[in-house]
C-alpha cells in the first residue's frame, strides 16, 4: 500500500504525482501472450496494461483502458475488489469464482478471477479474467447455425410441398367466385387471402435455403447510414438513432446486400420494442481482437476483429426467449412470425461472422462480429498475374 499512501501524501502537499512504474518488459510479453484476459492495476486500481484478451474482455482498447481505474467499471462495494485487498495485505495469490460483473460499462456472467502480486511494482495486481459466458456465446453460435440449418431443409419441403397445392387451391377459389353469390364471393376472396398469406410464408422461408454468398469489401459506415435513412424515412421516424462509429475502421468482408437486409432488420427489432416517448437506437462500430472461428468447409479459421452493434433502450428480452432467440418461430410480438432473427443468424453465418446477443431491461444489444478482407496475394516484380 506504500504506492497509495506516497500518491496520496504527493496531491495533499500538492506536488507532482509519482510516475506509475515501468512494467517489466518479461511481464508485458508473458501477460500479453495469454489466451485470456489479463490486466495489471496499480495501487489505485488503474489500468496499467491490458492484454488483447482484455481488450474483447472490457470492450476497450488498451490505450483506452489506460484512463479507467476498475472502480470506474464495478461498484465500491464489488466483492472483486475486497479480493485485490487480499492480495496487496497478504501478497499472496488470491481466486474467486463465479462473478457477476454488472454495471452501465460491463456486463460479465461467471467470471473466474485470480490475482497475483506483482513483486517488481508495489502495490499493483496481476488480474486474470475468464469469462464463462465467451464458450456459452460459442455455443450459441452453432446453435443459431444448427437452426438454420433446421430452416433450410424445412423451406426445401416447404416449397415443394406446398407452393403447388396452394396454386390449385387459389384457382379453384377463383373460379368458385365467378358464379358464387355475393356472400360466397367474400368467402372466395377470403381463401385467395389466406392462400396469398401463406405463399408469402413459404417465400420468406425459402430465403433460408442454402446458396452460396458472394463477398467484396463492404464500407460499413455506409451501410450503416443507408440502413438509417430507411429506419427514420418509415418505421423510426419517430426514434432517436444515434451514431457512435470509429472512422478508422477499416472494409469488412461480406456481402453488401445482406448486411443491409441484416442491420435492417436488427433496427427495426428494436425500433418496436422502444417507447415510442423516449425510443433511442444507437449504432455503434468498433475494433476489438475477435474470437476466431474456423470457416465451415475448411480448416481456415479467421479474426472477427470488426464489430458492429445495434443498441435500444428498451424493456429488454425475457429470459425464457434469450437462450432461443435465433430459432424459426420464436417471437415474442403478438402476430409475429417468428423468423426475422433466424433469418439473420443464418446471414450473419453465411457470411463467417458471428452474432450474440446481450439484454437486460432497458438495454438489449446485438453485436455482430465481422471478418476483415482476406490479404491480397503479393506479387513478385516481373510475374504477370
Amino acid at each position: 500500500m506504500r504506492a497509495t499512501a506516497l500518491t496520496r501524501a504527493a496531491r495533499a502537499l500538492r506536488l507532482p504525482v509519482p510516475a506509475a512504474p515501468v512494467l517489466p518488459p518479461d511481464a508485458i510479453a508473458v501477460l500479453g501472450a495469454l489466451p485470456i484476459a489479463a490486466v495489471v492495476l496499480d495501487a489505485e486500481d488503474r489500468f496499467r496494461f491490458a492484454n488483447p484478451a482484455a481488450e474483447l474482455f472490457f470492450q476497450h482498447s488498451a490505450a483506452s483502458l489506460r484512463s479507467y481505474s476498475l472502480r470506474d467499471m464495478l461498484p465500491p462495494d464489488h466483492r472483486l475488489f475486497a479480493m485485490l485487498a487480499q492480495v496487496r495485505a497478504h501478497e499472496a495469490p488470491v481466486s474467486d469464482h463465479d462473478l457477476a460483473l454488472e454495471s452501465p460499462r460491463l456486463r460479465r456472467l461467471g467470471v473466474a478471477a485470480h490475482g497475483a502480486p506483482l513483486p517488481e511494482v508495489p502495490g499493483s495486481v496481476v488480474l486474470t479474467l475468464q469469462d464463462g459466458s465467451t464458450a456459452q456465446m460459442l455455443d450459441r453460435q452453432l446453435n443459431f447455425r444448427g437452426a438454420a440449418r433446421s430452416a433450410s431443409a424445412m423451406a426445401a419441403m416447404l416449397a415443394h410441398e406446398v407452393k403447388n397445392p396452394l396454386s390449385g387451391i387459389r384457382g379453384a377459389a377463383q373460379l368458385l367466385e365467378q358464379g358464387a353469390s355475393e356472400g360466397d364471393r367474400e368467402l372466395c376472396q377470403l381463401i385467395q387471402d389466406e392462400v396469398d398469406r401463406i405463399r408469402n410464408l413459404v417465400e420468406r422461408m425459402d430465403m433460408f435455403s442454402d446458396r452460396p454468398v458472394a463477398q467484396a469489401e463492404v464500407n460499413i459506415h455506409e451501410v450503416l447510414d443507408h440502413v438509417r435513412r430507411i429506419a427514420l424515412s418509415g418505421f423510426a421516424a419517430h426514434l432517436k438513432i444515434v451514431q457512435d462509429y470509429d472512422p478508422s475502421l477499416p472494409p469488412v468482408w461480406g456481402n453488401r446486400d445482406l448486411l443491409v437486409q441484416i442491420l435492417l432488420n436488427l433496427v427495426k427489432n428494436a425500433a418496436e420494442a422502444v417507447d415510442s416517448r423516449n425510443g433511442e437506437i444507437v449504432l455503434t462500430t468498433a475494433y476489438h481482437h475477435g474470437v476466431r472461428i474456423a470457416v465451415p468447409g475448411s480448416q481456415e479459421r479467421v479474426d472477427l476483429p470488426l464489430q458492429v452493434i445495434v443498441r435500444d433502450n428498451g424493456p429488454g428480452i425475457p429470459d425464457v426467449v434469450r437462450a432461443t432467440l435465433f430459432e424459426p418461430f420464436v417471437t415474442t410480438k403478438r402476430g409475429g412470425q417468428g423468423l426475422g432473427l433466424a433469418l439473420v443468424a443464418k446471414l450473419v453465418g453465411d457470411q463467417g461472422a458471428l452474432i450474440e446477443c446481450d439484454s437486460r431491461p432497458g438495454r438489449t444489444a446485438f453485436r455482430l462480429s465481422l471478418p476483415l478482407p482476406p490479404p491480397t496475394p503479393r506479387r513478385l516484380p516481373g510475374v504477370a498475374a
